[in-house]
């Protein structure tokens, strides 16, 4: 098992080993397979104390110039922070009386005794998360906060993160959130934003509540981390070091982001010894049933998928569970005995979860959902009554096990839906959106604010308002072929040409095992330039947002880039109207896997249950 929360980080030091041995002990008993739970190395415990820090945000800084010190508390702290906005009523915020710091939008365990309050898996409450306020009068960013655990795991495409792929390195977002407008700080002004964050580490004198948390020790004095007061736990190896006193701004912003990246790096679902997931009721029926929790080494994310549910159909046909139709809208169960379902959790003494107020279940509704969302479309059998076809997902098409996403950018159909909700169906369809010539040519009309267009628009990454029909959100539209977002326009180019490729393939059948080189070299050639040309490429990335990975759903309600949906039922019927309008040609844009989705009433429910037997007790 791995867990990553270490408020107190003296206190996890011994905490840990203890920890260790409680679930070892579980472990042997149960059955589960715990993980080492050694202390967090130097560099998670000191990147999660950045994390916390509350003195990086513009608000602090705006302290500071009217006279006040390093480390004097502020007498009344930015109002942002004084309230976590929910869906309904707000919650006293953990960081009341501060300013701005990355844990006021992705909690933990903030919130989990506060009445509406729950465990968060590094994520917010919000539809939209809401930002300091300042003179543009911007009171949220266009989405809300994606669940940080899972998120920077390795992928074959190289990783790119946000919604819209802007960043290429988890150090490159830590330094962009520390000096953008989650912090409180404009397009324009990354250069103070950087000489107050250096400030703030050369100033630091170790005095304040959270450097208690983390053995009082100053920023200057941990992070050279040769000084022998420090002690061992806190002491980071030499490639995250730096020598304070003679850094520049921008190397101390560096080093910080380093250290920030490690920790968030660190944040994985629990696994077992084998690297296999193992704590949510799926993981714990798959492995009492010998099924396997994880592909086989050289095995692709979805050839594993697809032989999980051959395994799970044979143990059907094979006798251990069938389904036998006696007329038809009546199936009886025989021989459920030989299939071992899940009805307690092996990792407590009541067997049920501790953050989640559903039971710990894995029983023949969560099959029956499992073998929807596993079914493809290409595999499934027609209905004689086309109307009531049911029981295809195609889930997996972008969805894989055991992480379910594929870390890729699809056009579900949720910006096309918000947009038509506010303005009438149809709208979006129309809306006028530029090509690249004339994007690029207008940047400050058409494309985001940034460092280097600070006065910049950005209508389409923005929030749709009644009364205003140029506003929404095209996500991946406004990064890729942007010149001001360079570090992620190889990755993105590779994914949207392949996918580009891919359309008109059953089940993405685009795939290819080449080196990325090699891949490049393919994708530049006069065979595909055409194709993948920038201006084809920008038309295909209308819409498109990268896939969420579906563990632990119960603690990242409301869901979707724009928080749209409250409930797992809600994201069902979407997914029901939205592929029925790929299916008549009406969404634009629209991923063509979508069409593959055949689900009818009946599927909702058995769906539901499946995904809510993803979740774990995630600390």
């Amino acid at each position: 098992m791995r867990r990553r929360l270490f408020m107190n980080a003296s206190r996890a030091v011994f905490a840990g080993a203890a920890l260790a041995i409680l679930l070892v002990i579980i472990g042997n008993q149960a059955g589960v397979h715990a993980q080492d739970e050694s202390p967090a190395p130097p560099e998670i415990i000191l990147g999660e104390r950045l994390f916390l820090e509350t003195r990086f945000a513009q608000f602090f800084a705006q302290f500071l110039a009217n006279g006040g010190q390093v480390n004097d508390p502020t007498p009344s702290g930015d109002p942002v922070m004084n309230k976590t906005v929910t869906t309904n009523e707000p919650l006293s915020g953990p960081f009341a009386g501060l300013s701005m710091n990355c844990r006021a939008c992705h909690l933990v365990d903030e919130q989990v005794d506060a009445p509406g309050g729950r465990m968060r898996t590094y994520a917010d409450f919000a539809r939209r998360s809401p930002v300091p306020a300042r003179e543009d009068g911007v009171a949220t960013a266009p989405r809300n906060s994606p669940s940080l655990v899972n998120a920077t795991l390795h992928r074959q495409d190289g990783l790119l993160l946000h919604f819209d792929g802007e960043f290429s390195t988890t150090t490159d977002l830590v330094k962009d959130t520390f000096t953008g407008r989650n912090f409180g700080w404009l397009p324009g002004e990354r250069a103070r934003a950087v000489a107050h964050l250096a400030r703030i580490i050369r100033e630091d004198d170790g005095s304040g509540s959270l450097a208690s948390d983390f053995g009082n020790l100053p920023y200057s004095i941990v992070l050279t981390g040769t000084d022998p007061a420090i002690p061992s736990e806190f002491r980071i190896p030499e490639s995250f070091r730096i020598t304070v006193a003679t850094a520049t701004d921008a190397e101390l912003l560096n080093a910080v982001a380093k250290l920030v990246a490690a920790y968030t790096e660190s944040l994985i679902f629990s696994q077992d010894e084998s690297g296999a997931f193992n704590l949510s009721p799926y993981d714990v029926f798959l492995e009492k049933n010998h099924l396997p929790r994880k592909p086989a080494p050289g095995e692709s994310a979805i050839d594993y998928s697809r032989r999980l549910l051959a395994l799970i159909e044979q143990l059907e046909h094979g006798g251990r569970l069938s389904w036998v139709t006696q007329n038809p809208n009546k199936k009886h169960r025989r021989h459920l005995r030989h299939v071992r379902f899940v009805k307690r959790n092996p990792a407590t003494e009541d067997g049920a979860f501790r953050f989640h107020d559903h039971p710990f279940t894995f029983g023949a509704e969560e099959l029956r959902g499992l073998k929807i969302f596993f079914t493809e479309a290409r595999r499934s059998v027609p209905s004689p009554t086309p109307g009531d076809r049911g029981q295809v997902g195609n889930c997996i098409a972008c969805h894989q096990a055991p992480i379910f996403t594929d870390f890729r950018f699809h056009n579900t159909g949720v910006t096309q839906m918000e947009y038509d909700r506010i303005h009438g169906s149809g709208s979006f369809a129309k809306l006028y959106i530029p090509d690249l010539s004339e994007r690029n040519a207008r940047h400050d009309l058409y494309l985001p604010a940034t460092e280097q267009h600070p006065l910049a628009k950005g209508p389409f990454r923005a929030i749709p308002t009644p009364g205003n029909p140029d506003l929404t959100d095209l996500g991946v539209w406004n990064i890729f072929a942007n010149p001001d977002f360079p570090t992620s326009q190889q990755r993105l180019r590779r994914l949207l040409c392949i996918d580009l490729l891919a359309v008109g393939s059953p089940g993405s059948a685009f795939q290819t095992q080449l080196s990325h080189d090699a891949l490049d070299r393919l994708l530049n050639s006069p065979l595909l330039s055409g194709q993948c040309s920038q201006q084809p490429l920008l038309r295909h990335s209308i819409a498109l947002f990268k896939t969420p990975g579906l563990r632990d759903l119960g603690h990242s309600a409301p869901y979707m880039h724009n928080g749209q949906f409250d409930t797992l039922e809600e994201i069902i019927n979407f997914y029901r109207q939205s592929s029925d309008l790929q299916r008549r040609g009406r969404l634009r844009n629209g991923d063509p896997e979508l069409a593959g989705i055949r689900l009818n009433e009946r599927d909702v429910r058995p769906l539901a249950a499946f995904l809510l037997a993803l979740d774990e007790d995630y600390e």
